[in-house]
């Protein structure tokens, strides 16, 4: 089955064969994309991640495709209905839909209106109506008249075996492959999306008001409204509905199934118009919107990938002595002091926005930890009182080289009282997490936010409301990536950092930290076998997306994988350095012909790679951290006025545009016309999450708490 679906594959996603046959190859082998896309160049002729998933997705489909084929096929034999003719039909299908459309007349279905009337002898009269030849059907009709009426059988009369024929007729035309397929893009092409509010929900439905009397073209509506209406329908709110015009399709109908002008194409005709919403336009409603709600759901999904990318991959601090604080009026800040491995020092709470003394007592505590544990940076949650709090530290007398930033604190308290803080910090409350979750994020988000629930950082639109497996896999992916696109410091990551190494996993990943911590630090990477249960295949997958700074090897707190260390070795001999003279200088690369060390299994892709890599090893990907602040008197909305040009960070990107949080505790929002000067499509080619930007007010909405902006020059 494979051989077939590679041709089919490089075709499709227009690859070379041997690209997409190496790459099914190494996929069931159990490589992951990761590895596959950085340490297997050759064999796939360098393809890049996103293709190498494309690869993977489009091949899962093809099994799928195949697994439902062979069970029709196993079905239709055991019932004895399987014709040669059939078999190549189902064969041949080259979709899901098309194969279902193939099945439908034969699927056990339950007692419908055309059973019924089979049941009564009424099927050869229906074939009898179906040639549509010229004869007098009132009289055929009454052949199948049943004299003994009220038996369960019976037909009592003429129009009793004409109606019962219809419906046979009826039935066949709703499961005619043809049909479906002609009404199928119809639905595509003309059919509306519309909805409605429910008799006596208007009051209660008013979060729904834009969307109840709504319509437009099915093949147009954005994924935002086609979620936001669905939603609307599931909460009991809205009525929603997708169909083309009913009269063009019955004239669509008409024209594959009328052959004739004869009373016998008459009761067709009738049949077609009588019994087409209820059986074939319901059930391709059905059908096309499962579709659109799959697409939408794609969409948003995709929306949201797009956001957790960037937000994993925002710059990272570093290795900082750091003061967090968890902002809070009456209830004060909690603190915490981390240090440069991101392990607790100290923790108390301090009370800024209590009046003089408590502002007093609090600048001398924080003072004092500074010097203390020679804070380098301090970070500030984001939430109720942050603003309050950061123009409150800018007024003490700090060393300047104090760095105070605002760190976006949403999840943060997911965490603190998720089981990953519990376990880390069994002795410690939920405000003592959360404050250190918030520091930790400054010094490097991706670690910290790996260990929380991704549908809980508030970074996608509508994500509650779609396919949650199909979620779930798509941002696991995304974390996979940036993960071993970074790269993982072996002795001081966490288990869940760890997980998303390529080939560990959670299980693994916890055999790696129970290991670390009974016997001390890895020295090597080699010592990685050791690990119990963590076998050679699984040390190649991984190796070379763990690093271990200052250890034994240097080319351990590289990206070289260990196969290749062999040949980093070769290039130090021939050019007469030790090999911590090589690793780290750039200035060596020119020296170095890779066509010199071109092997069976080392090719020139791998051998760039490797150079590349020597002259900046374990080179973080992530762009330098950017401090930055908000405009200053700006702390809530009731500050803002019509005009007023700010300092935002994006925090959201979605189909309609991008949320930014500019220091009033209320993120305003872009709308996509508002984006640039020039025409948009889709906000994410514009702006990213994290990215920093100057907006202008133009629009303040207290009571609804809304703020418009605009980014156009």
């Amino acid at each position: 089955m494979i051989d077939t679906a590679i041709p089919q594959i490089a075709q499709e996603l227009k690859l070379a064969q041997g690209q997409v046959a190496a790459t099914v190859n190494l996929l069931d082998d159990g490589a992951s994309v990761p590895f596959i896309a950085r340490y297997r160049k050759e064999n796939t002729a360098s393809l890049d991640e996103v293709a190498i998933t494309s690869i993977r997705d489009r091949l899962s489909q093809i099994r799928e495709l195949r697994d439902r084929r062979h069970a029709i096929l196993e079905s239709l034999e055991k019932r004895g209905l399987l014709t040669e003719e059939l078999r190549l039909a189902i064969l041949t299908a080259e979709t899901m839909t098309t194969l279902e459309d193939i099945y439908l007349p034969y699927r056990p279905k339950r007692r419908t209106r055309a059973t019924i009337a089979k049941e009564k002898g009424l099927e050869p009269l229906a074939l009898h109506l179906w040639g549509q030849e010229n004869f007098d059907v009132r009289q055929a009709a009454a052949e199948y008249v049943d004299s003994t009426t009220g038996t369960i059988n019976g037909v009592a009369n003429v129009p009793d075996a004409l109606n019962g024929a219809r419906d046979i007729i009826s039935e066949w035309v709703s499961e005619d492959k043809v049909a479906r397929r002609e009404i199928r893009r119809l639905f595509w092409s003309q059919g509306t999306f519309s909805s409605s509010v429910v008799s006596g929900k208007r009051e209660e439905a008013a979060k729904y008001r834009d969307y109840f009397e709504w319509e437009e073209p099915v093949r147009k509506v954005p994924s935002h409204r086609a979620l936001a209406m669905l939603r609307g329908e599931k909460e009991s709110m809205l009525s929603v509905h997708i169909s083309p015009p009913a009269v063009q399709a019955v004239a669509v109908l008409q024209e594959i199934f009328i052959t004739g002008n004869t009373e016998a194409s008459q009761e067709v005709r009738q049949a077609v118009q009588d019994r087409y919403k209820p059986l074939l336009e319901a059930s391709m409603e059905t059908e096309v919107r499962k579709e659109a709600r799959i697409r939408a759901e794609d969409a948003a999904i995709t929306v949201f990938a797009d956001n957790l990318r960037e937000l994993l991959l925002a710059p990272a601090l570093g290795q900082k002595n750091v003061l967090a604080l968890d902002p809070g009026f009456r209830s004060g800040c909690k603190l915490v002091c981390l240090d440069r491995q991101g392990r607790l020092l100290h923790n108390d709470t301090v009370y800024p926005h209590t009046g003089a003394r408590g502002e007093r007592e609090a600048g001398d505590k924080i003072v004092d930890l500074c010097r203390l544990y020679s804070v380098e940076a301090i970070a500030v949650g984001n939430g109720t009182a942050g603003r309050e709090t950061e123009a409150f530290l800018r007024t003490l007398e700090l060393d300047s080289d104090i760095t105070v930033v605002m760190v976006n604190e949403s999840g943060a308290s997911v965490y603190s009282a998720s089981k990953v803080a519990r376990n880390e910090f069994p002795d410690y409350d939920l405000t003592v997490r959360g404050a250190v979750s918030i520091g930790r994020r400054l010094m490097d988000p991706l670690a910290e936010l790996v260990k929380i629930d991704p549908k809980s950082i508030g970074v996608g639109q509508y994500q509650h409301d779609v396919d949650q497996k199909a979620l779930k896999d798509r941002l696991d992916d995304v974390v996979g990536s940036c993960v071993n696109n970074v790269g993982v410091e072996l002795n001081t990551a966490s288990s869940e950092l760890l997980s998303y190494v390529s080939g560990l996993g959670p299980k693994l990943a916890n055999a790696i930290v129970e290991y670390r911590n009974e016997n001390g630090p890895f020295a090597t990477r080699e010592s990685l076998k050791k690990v119990p249960r963590l076998g050679p295949k699984v040390f190649e997958q991984a190796a070379g997306f763990l690093r271990i700074r200052e250890g034994k090897n240097p080319l351990d707190a590289s990206a070289v994988h260990p196969e290749s260390y062999k040949v980093v070795q070769a290039i130090a001999k021939d050019l007469g350095q030790p090999l911590d003279q090589v690793v780290g200088n750039a200035s060596i690369s020119t020296q170095i012909d890779p066509n010199r060390y071109v092997t069976d299994k080392v090719g020139l892709p791998t051998l760039h790679d490797i150079i590349e890599e020597l002259a900046r090893p374990g080179r973080d990907p992530r762009q330098e951290f950017e401090p930055f602040s908000f405009a200053d008197g700006i702390n809530k909305m009731s500050d803002l006025t019509v005009g007023i040009k700010l300092p935002g960070i994006i925090t959201n990107v979605t189909a309609f545009g991008a949320f930014v949080d500019v220091g009033v505790h209320q993120d305003g929002l872009v709308h996509i016309s508002n984006l640039t000067n020039k025409y948009v499509t889709n906000p994410a080619d514009e702006v990213k999450v994290q990215q920093q930007v100057w907006v202008t007010v133009l629009e303040i909405d207290l009571e609804r708490k809304r703020i418009g902006l605009s980014m156009k020059g």
